[in-house]
C-alpha cells in the first residue's frame, strides 16, 4: 500500500520538533504541559506569589493524536493577553480568535493531519499577575499510516550535540526495514549510526559531538515502506541543517559554577545553584532540547505537592525529558544568594535572574548564548547519571553501545 502522495506532501510540509517524542514530567521542572502549565524537579527554594489564572491548552505537550478540529486554549480566573499558533519549526502562523469575553481561543481554520505545531499562551488574572503556558504536539494521523516525527527541523542550526531523533507515532515492528530508509550524512564526514529506544525512537548520532560548521544532511523515504502490519509510512523527504560554533558548559557541583566553553576557549564562568541535597541534580552530558522565554513550573504535577508554583519562570532551558531544566531564578533569597554557594533546586540548574526575563542577567545572557543542540554537561552531583533516552541524551551511552542498538 502505497500513501498517496498528496497525503505525504501535507504530512512533511509541516513536521517538526524543537523536542523529541512526548516529554513527560518528573524531577526538574517546567514542561510548558498544555493542562498544567508545566513544572518541575527544579522550581527551587521557596515558591513565589502565582496568578491566579489558569491556562489549559486541549492539546497537551508532546501529544501525537491532537484533535484537528477541538483544539483550543481556556483560561479560568482571567483573560488571555496573548496566543500564538504556529507550525513548528517553520514558524508558519495558524490564526485563531479570541472569544468577546477572553476565556478561550481557538484557530479559525481546521488543523492539517498529522502536523506539529506550537501553542504559547499568557493571561492575567484580576490583580494583572501573569501566567504562561505552552504545548507542542502533533495533530492525528490516519490510522493506516506511521509518522516520523523528527528533530532538527530543515535550515535550522543547532549545538554540536543535537542528535537526530525520530519519534513514531506507531510502534515500529520491522526496525530494520525503516531504519534503512533514514540515511544521515555529514559533510565533516563523520560515521552517523542510528539506535533504537525500544520500538518507537530511533536517534542517530556520529561517535563525538558534530563538528564546528558542518551540513547534515538527513535522507528520509519512508513511503510505502510497512513499518508494522498492515501499517505504512508517507514520508519522503530531504531535511538539512547546520551545525553552529562549538559551546559545551560544564557544571561542577562542588564548586557550584558552571564553565562556558565556546570553539575550545573559556567565555564565561557563571555561578549556578544546583539541586538540594533532597532534591540533586543528574550527572552526565545533556543536550538544550527546548528553550522558553518564561514557563510554569508547578510541584503538584511532578508528585512534589505544594512546594511551588511558579508561573513566570524566567529563561528556562530543557535538559531532560523528565524535567531537568537550566533556567533563571528571581525569587532566591537577596540577603543571602545561593548562586555559586550551595544548591536550593528541585534538581534543575539555577543561575541568578529577575522577574520578567529582562535585564542584564547571568540567566539572560546565556540564555541569549545558547542553541538548541548546545551540550551541557554536571559532573560531581551526588545523583546518578541521566539516563541516555531521557531527553537528547545518547551521549552517555559508549560507542559500541550506541551500535549495538542499530538495526541495519
Amino acid at each position: 500500500m502505497t500513501t498517496p502522495d498528496i497525503a505525504a506532501r501535507r504530512v512533511l510540509g509541516a513536521i517538526a520538533a524543537l523536542v523529541v517524542g512526548t516529554l513527560t514530567l518528573s524531577a526538574c521542572g517546567g514542561n510548558a504541559s498544555a493542562d498544567t502549565d508545566t513544572s518541575g524537579k527544579g522550581g527551587g527554594g521557596t515558591a513565589a506569589k502565582t496568578s491566579t489564572a489558569k491556562i489549559v491548552i486541549s492539546a497537551k505537550d508532546g501529544s501525537t493524536n491532537a484533535s484537528i478540529n477541538a483544539t483550543g486554549v481556556q483560561v479560568s480566573n482571567g483573560k488571555l493577553t496573548d496566543v500564538k499558533m504556529t507550525v513548528a519549526g517553520s514558524g508558519q502562523a495558524v490564526e485563531g480568535v479570541v472569544s468577546a469575553n477572553g476565556g478561550s481561543w481557538k484557530p479559525k481554520e481546521q488543523l492539517e493531519r498529522g502536523t506539529k505545531y506550537q501553542i504559547s499562551a499568557t493571561a492575567k488574572d484580576a490583580s494583572g499577575k501573569v501566567s504562561a503556558a505552552n504545548s507542542i504536539f502533533t495533530t492525528v494521523s490516519s490510522a493506516n499510516s506511521f509518522i516520523g516525527t523528527y528533530t532538527p527541523d530543515n535550515g535550522t542550526t543547532v549545538g554540536v550535540g543535537m542528535p537526530v531523533s525520530f519519534t513514531f507515532d506507531k510502534v515500529i515492528g520491522d526496525k530494520k526495514a525503516v531504519q534503512s530508509h533514514i540515511t544521515v550524512t555529514s559533510s565533516s564526514g563523520q560515521q552517523v549510526v542510528g539506535h533504537w529506544f525500544g520500538a518507537q525512537r530511533l536517534d542517530f548520532r556520529p561517535q563525538d559531538y558534530w563538528k564546528a560548521g558542518s551540513k547534515v544532511t538527513m535522507k528520509i523515504d519512508l513511503d510505502g515502506v510497512e513499518g508494522a502490519n498492515g501499517v505504512y509510512g508517507v514520508q519522503k523527504k530531504t531535511v538539512t541543517f547546520t551545525v553552529g560554533r562549538s559551546q559545551v558548559s560544564t557544571v561542577d557541583v562542588n564548586t557550584q559554577t558552571m564553565t562556558v566553553v565556546r570553539d575550545g576557549q573559556t567565555v564565561k564562568s557563571l555561578p549556578i545553584s544546583s539541586g538540594s541535597p533532597e532534591h540533586t541534580t543528574y550527572n552526565g552530558q545533556m543536550v538544550i532540547s527546548e528553550k522558553f522565554t518564561q514557563t510554569r513550573m508547578n510541584s503538584q504535577t511532578v508528585g512534589l505537592g505544594g512546594e511551588y508554583d511558579i508561573p513566570d519562570v524566567p529563561h528556562a532551558m530543557r535538559l531532560t525529558s523528565s524535567g531537568t531544566f537550566i533556567h533563571g531564578n528571581y525569587w532566591y533569597n537577596k540577603a543571602n544568594p545561593p548562586f555559586g554557594q550551595t544548591g536550593t533546586s528541585h534538581g534543575c540548574v539555577g543561575l541568578a535572574d529577575v522577574q520578567g526575563a529582562q535585564g542584564a542577567t547571568n540567566a539572560k545572557w546565556f540564555y541569549d548564548n545558547s542553541l538548541i543542540g548546545d551540550v551541557v554537561i554536571v559532573k560531581n552531583s551526588p545523583d546518578k547519571t541521566v539516563a541516555p533516552d531521557n531527553g537528547l541524551n545518547g551521549w552517555n551511552l559508549a560507542w559500541s553501545e550506541w551500535t549495538a542498538g542499530s538495526a541495519a
